[in-house]
């Protein structure tokens, strides 16, 4: 008779791109990783997760995951390959970089990363051996830049009101994030305010999403109008008599200037711009106004845009003109990343970095690549590259450029990963990674207040390595591994930066799994005041001023900031829709994906379907199309083609494609970052994935299409 292997369960924090970071318990079966659940002991989490991280047995244990090195074979994204042993991979790897650094300089070789992995270890070690040899340098602009930039270029320092005050609020205020897709957390909270104290829950995006259709008042603008709307508010603040005037004369710069710049930004006009109506924008003002404990919870989305860093910094004035930072359940929150204080630098080799080494726009990863002269500061080409926690093949804007400079035969390409990205089937040389459960890390919270470990709870499948295993290898074949920080464990690590940064140490937080950093109510509400020198909140901001995402001095201010505006204001630095593109796109997040991370599994496949474009039934009667009908979509960068989803869902002039989808999944191979520009936003630099404007042509009747898993 056979016995059952008997149960256990690992403690661990997820991984992904998410603000969430929420606590996990892992069912676990022998070396088995079965159902994944949300810690009920993290007052954050709250015993809720997203249901694909509930299902990662189904990542971890995929029949595709890559298990060993490959090399390529023939021509590159030819599908040729040959295993190797993880001995020959690494030395080609350092052969490699060596070579390339002895014909163009240690600056030709790019380490390239980003969010895979959320963990401070294995995410951030590739500094260290980029700084150790001097490699170039990545300036980090694809996720939090316009955001970070607005938040700060306010209120001075990225911290907020406790999240978890969301519960006791009376008017919960998402904007610009689809948090029931992206961060279940946000809505754990809410809907406790709202069964607990009948709050109201405000939803302000540009489709009626899933966390559109949870709210009470949902509010449907025009994308890049964000900036309208918060300075139609403040007017009415003003106009009514609802604004606190006693707050902002202790809190705020110059409420008198803003008072008479908003004079004329009234519901009249801010309904010209966002395509609300004045009815709606009106009762959005007095419920606000009425409502002390109203809690705005900024999210990223409405910012991926050219007018994103003035949006979220009008956004967030509108809580400091009615004086909601005050009261418990009141104020704003977007990021925490400023409490946590990580010091990082024995992980990252921060001593070692050398100022005059160049930085390169992790955005602009194609004008690099094709050796556009400005794109790479006027150095050398980059001729080796290794790639570790992203995809940019397929998420990085201007993407056939990204596939054109992947393609150089004098570029060599080593990417480590998890599954045959599009990415790494363009590389010559592949190696499996790890995924969280089997390997050491901790991680913070952006969007809530715990540092949380990330234990190995399984061993990997035998040809599987860590991101701080091929790091350490390659530092002792290029001669490096001498140097700090080299030559320690994941655990050594997370030891140091837990003692470095004051949070204890690696067996303390073992003990608690995680630990609360949450800042006191007077900090967190800024009643102590905010983070400029004289504890003023900026309504009339300096968009020079040194923030979280302030570009290297080598780099200097991105875009057009001589047009940013002095005050909250509608900024119209978008890119507009025309004569010849007479529809703006944007490229939301699905459900069941994270960036590109989940789309090679079949549950989340299943659950989304296929790509598609959501188009409104007016543009759909006038283009002549019907459900399913296959259409070409463009700009000057590129062209593809998708079905229809004919939906009021959507604006009429407004198309949505929810994804990331593989490239592969696309008629062409190409997929839908090809239409996104990466020229850099204003002031900081990022690229402004919601904000393209495009046409469409109709191409064939429905083929009634869908994607296979």
């Amino acid at each position: 008779m056979n016995e059952l292997t008997p149960l256990r369960t690992g403690f661990s924090a997820c991984p992904h791109d998410c603000p969430s970071t929420c606590a996990l318990d892992v069912e676990i079966s022998g070396n088995s990783v079965g159902r994944v659940r949300g810690a009920p002991g993290n007052s954050y989490t709250a015993g809720v997760i997203c249901a694909k991280v509930a299902r990662y047995g189904e990542r971890i244990n995929h029949p595709d995951r890559l298990l060993k090195p490959l090399s390529r074979v023939g021509g590159k994204g030819g599908g040729g390959w040959r295993e190797i042993s993880w001995e020959d991979a690494l030395d080609r790897v350092a052969e490699e970089f060596s070579k390339a650094e002895a014909r163009f300089g240690a600056e030709s070789v790019w380490p390239y990363f980003y969010a895979g992995t959320m963990g401070q270890v294995q995410r951030d070690g590739i500094h260290r051996l980029r700084h150790a040899k001097r490699y170039s340098g990545q300036f980090d602009t694809i996720c939090t830049n316009m955001a970070w930039t607005g938040w700060h270029a306010g209120a001075g320092k990225l911290t907020g009101v406790d999240p978890r005050e969301m519960g006791v609020s009376d008017c919960v205020v998402i904007w610009g994030t689809n948090a029931v897709a992206t961060q279940v957390n946000v809505m754990t909270h809410a809907i406790r305010a709202r069964k607990e104290r009948g709050a109201k829950i405000v939803v302000i995006d540009i489709y009626d999403n899933a966390t559109m259709k949870q709210a009470d008042l949902a509010l449907k603008l025009l994308p890049g109008s964000d900036g309208a709307l918060a300075a139609a508010l403040m007017h009415i603040g003003f106009r009514d008599g609802t604004a606190d005037r006693a707050y902002m004369a202790r809190f705020a710069d110059d409420p008198a200037g803003l008072e008479a710049h908003l004079s004329t930004r009234t519901p009249e006009w801010a309904a010209g711009i966002t395509g609300l109506s004045v009815a709606e924008i009106e009762a959005f003002g007095a419920l606000i106004g009425g409502a002390p404990r109203t809690f705005f919870r900024l999210g990223y989305g409405f910012t991926r845009q050219r007018n994103g860093a003035p949006a979220m910094h009008a956004a967030l004035s509108v809580p400091t003109v009615f004086g909601h930072w005050q009261h418990e359940g009141g104020g704003a929150f977007h990021s925490n990343s400023d409490i946590f204080k990580l010091d990082k630098s024995l992980i990252m080799g921060s001593a070692m970095r050398d100022p005059s080494v160049r930085f390169l726009d992790q955005s602009r990863i194609g004008a690099v690549l094709v050796g556009d002269p400005g794109a790479l500061q006027h150095g050398p080409p980059v001729t080796a590259m290794l790639v570790q926690s992203t995809n940019p093949a397929n998420v990085a804007p201007e993407q056939r450029l990204v596939r054109q400079g992947l393609m150089r035969e004098d570029l060599f390409v080593c990417v480590h990963e998890q599954f045959m990205t599009d990415t790494a089937v363009l590389a010559d040389l592949v190696l499996p990674a790890t995924m969280f459960l089997e390997h050491d890390d901790v991680y913070r919270g952006g969007g809530q207040s715990h540092l949380l470990l990330g234990p190995k709870v399984v061993e990997p499948p035998a040809g599987v390595r860590s991101n701080h295993f091929v790091i350490e290898e390659l530092a002792k074949r290029l001669g490096v591994a001498d140097r700090p920080g080299f030559g320690l464990t994941e655990r050594d690590l997370i030891d140091d930066l837990l003692q470095r940064s004051g949070h204890g140490t690696l067996k303390t937080l073992e003990e608690g799994r995680w630990a609360d950093l949450q800042p006191d109510f007077e900090a967190a509400h800024f009643l102590n005041g905010f983070g400029w020198p004289d504890g003023k909140f900026r309504f009339r901001p300096d968009w020079s001023a040194a923030g979280p995402n302030t570009p290297p001095a080598s780099v200097g201010p991105q875009g057009p900031v001589a047009r940013l505006p002095e005050w909250p204001d509608h900024a119209g630095l978008d890119e507009a829709a025309d004569a010849e593109h007479p529809f703006k796109l944007a490229t939301s997040p699905a459900r069941q994906f994270l960036n590109s991370s989940f789309a090679e599994t079949d549950g989340s496949r299943s659950r989304e379907r296929r790509p598609e474009l959501l188009m409104h039934p007016d543009d759909a009667a006038r283009l002549g199309l019907a459900a399913d009908d296959i259409v070409s979509i463009g700009n000057r960068r590129g062209a593809l083609q998708l079905p229809v989803a004919v939906s009021d869902s959507v604006r009429p002039g407004v198309l949505v494609h929810e994804g990331l989808w593989r490239n592969s999944d696309f008629a062409g191979g190409e997929g839908i970052n090809l239409l996104v520009g990466s020229d850099p936003v204003a002031p900081s630099g990022g690229a402004a994935f919601h904000d393209t404007h495009v046409w469409v042509r109709p191409v064939a009747a429905s083929s009634g299409m869908a994607v296979e898993g």
